[in-house]
């Protein structure tokens, strides 16, 4: 999942807070904005700011999901899909 990520921030969710994860995140440059679960000993810190980005991100793809041609993929073509998502998005940024 993080193959080929270079100095980044890695905004996850409580369920990718496995050392692993992290490990592999900073071996790579990256810094993980992960938080940690509840039944984690010695909570991890983590940019709250950067978090609260992500909200806005995953709120975005629900509004654009709300169109069926987008949620369902009926476009074939990745070059047509593209044009249904750009679609998509302007009509959430226009509303």
């Amino acid at each position: 999942m993080l193959a080929g990520v270079r100095d980044a921030n890695v905004i996850a969710d409580k369920g990718y807070d496995a050392n692993s994860v992290v490990d592999q995140a900073h071996s790579q440059g990256c810094v993980a904005v992960i938080p940690s679960r509840s039944c984690r000993k010695q909570p991890r810190e983590f940019d709250l700011h950067l978090y609260k980005e992500r909200c806005l991100v995953e709120n975005f793809f629900q509004r654009i999901k709300c169109n069926r041609r987008i949620a369902m993929r009926f476009e074939k073509l990745a070059a047509n899909f593209l044009g249904m998502v750009q679609l998509a998005a302007i009509l959430v940024w226009l509303a």
